[in-house]
């Protein structure tokens, strides 16, 4: 392959890569911050350190290769690197290819002759596509309209679409597109919110009135059914999410000048939803701490040690970093997440929430040796170098690792733990085996709140809250320890 056929669109304006393999991939490991293909003879490895004590501590693998072969490869693939004799690696050129395919969001095949020189190749599709379709269901006609309360001065209607169709998908664009599971939650509630506009003769949704939502709101807390034979669901946290999300479309549509009036002003009722949500999905602290100590141990016989330690990274920063799920996939376009580390090696982790909301969050000391050791073991230095911006976590094919990926590898410990107690305890057990990444989140807010009295406005920092008031239902009272308090307080003599 030529490598001065392919283009580097991570910088600006896009260049071409190196003429030579060795260029480019000294190119791309700048660029990653990782090394690629490294040859390594006695003399070079000498060259590099200053003895060869130091040699055998910062390269124990090559060192070890070394005194039994002239030449060792070291090469990335799959996420760490490789040291193998020289006849059973790679080519440069197969590493460089596979690297510029696995990363192939930045690095593109050039244009062919006669293209505009530096742009890159175009792909099939549209460069940016819509967010998401509209709702099933509706038909294309009925929400490509305008209704009676649409802006049509082109001056206040920032938003500069002309009917509901375009407006919902901005809304859509801006409100959820951090995360898949607050997209589909939208999605669905403006869904369910067609369908029962439909046989009622109304819509577009710019044509309600505040009258057709008390209406909605009234069929979705008596459980009516929906055109399809459905029942709308009228359990009171069900009914408030699904007002919530009409609320915040109406809201939004009337704060960007779409609307001329917000007819939901007030249909959520959302300090009071607020006020009577508790969250549930609880791990005890003896849970906790068992699956710390699993995590902690050495790995399964039938785990590779690798998996291990990439899974046991991923526990850590869930369980210490109280993400959410979709929080810790790996962003290229935006570089997060990722972590930094200050003169005194105290690491800090940088995400985007809810809201396109950015927030850092100080990663404890406890969680640092399990991060510390994967980075070891995909050929990373123990510590984020300065500005360093790379995936915290790789799948096996050498790429960030998804959601349904993260979600797998916590839900497998959890797993584990369970298998690891004893007979009779069976509703740790129980617990363990419903437990999902959620369960971790709410567990670090609670550890904050209850038990370390943190400050709620600290905590509704650190957890990315939209409302204090989210933050300070972790610190409600429940049955045992209201039981406890009294007990306490009014002890019993014998």
């Amino acid at each position: 392959m030529n490598p001065s056929d392919w283009l580097d669109t991570g910088c600006r304006p896009p260049q071409r890569l190196p003429d030579s393999v060795e260029a480019a991939l000294d190119y791309l490991a700048h660029a990653l911050g990782h090394p690629l293909y490294t040859r390594w003879t006695l003399a070079t490895l000498k060259r590099g350190c200053p003895s060869l004590f130091d040699a055998k501590r910062e390269h124990p693998a090559v060192f070890a290769l070394l005194l039994e072969q002239d030449t060792a490869i070291e090469y990335w693939e799959r996420g760490r690197l490789h040291v193998v004799p020289e006849a059973a690696a790679p080519s440069a050129s197969t590493v460089l290819e596979r690297t510029l395919r696995q990363h192939r969001r930045r690095f593109r095949a050039a244009a062919p002759d006669g293209a505009h020189e530096g742009a890159p190749a175009t792909r099939a599709g549209p460069v940016n596509p819509d967010l998401a379709p509209l709702p099933a269901g509706v038909e294309p006609a009925w929400l490509a309209r305008a209704g009676r309360f649409a802006n049509p001065v082109p001056l206040t209607n920032t938003l500069g679409v002309a009917h509901d169709a375009q407006a919902a998908k901005l809304f859509l664009r801006e409100r959820a597109s951090h995360s898949p599971h607050t997209l589909r939650a939208y999605v669905t509630e403006l869904r369910r919110l067609a369908a029962w506009c439909a046989p009622e003769g109304l819509g577009p949704f710019s044509d309600l009135t505040r009258q057709d939502l008390i209406a909605y709101r009234d069929a979705l807390q008596a459980g009516r059914p929906d055109p399809g034979g459905n029942v709308m669901r009228a359990a009171p946290a069900s009914v408030s999410r699904a007002l919530a999300a009409v609320s915040s479309l109406f809201a939004w549509w009337h704060r960007t000048g779409y609307l001329t009036v917000n007819p939901a002003e007030g249909l959520a009722a959302g300090r009071r939803a607020r006020m009577t949500w508790t969250p549930a999905r609880f791990l005890p602290a003896a849970a906790l701490a068992h699956c710390d100590a699993v995590a902690a141990g050495d790995a399964p016989a039938n785990v590779p040690s690798t998996v291990w330690t990439r899974r046991c990274a991923i526990w850590a920063l869930y369980r210490f970093g109280g993400v959410r799920l979709a929080e810790l996939v790996w962003n290229e376009e935006l570089a997060l997440p990722h972590v930094d580390a200050d003169g005194a090696r105290q690491w800090t982790l940088h995400v985007m929430g809810k809201g396109n909301k950015r927030r850092a969050i100080p990663l404890p000391t406890a969680c640092l040796p399990a991060l510390r050791a994967y980075r070891r073991a995909v050929g990373l230095p123990a510590d984020p170098a300065p500005g360093e911006r790379l995936p915290l976590i790789h799948s096996e094919r050498g790429r960030s690792l998804g959601p349904s990926g993260l979600y797998d590898e916590v839900r497998a410990l959890f797993a584990l733990a369970a298998t690891r107690l004893p007979v009779e305890d069976t509703a740790m057990r129980a617990a363990l085996q419903a437990a999902s990444t959620h369960w971790l989140r709410h567990g670090y807010a609670r550890t904050l709140v209850v038990d370390h009295g943190v400050p709620l406005p600290v905590a509704q920092v650190l957890l990315g809250h939209a409302s204090v008031q989210t933050t300070a239902a972790y610190a409600r009272t429940g049955q045992a320890e209201a039981r406890a308090f009294v007990e306490g307080s009014f002890p019993h003599n014998d």
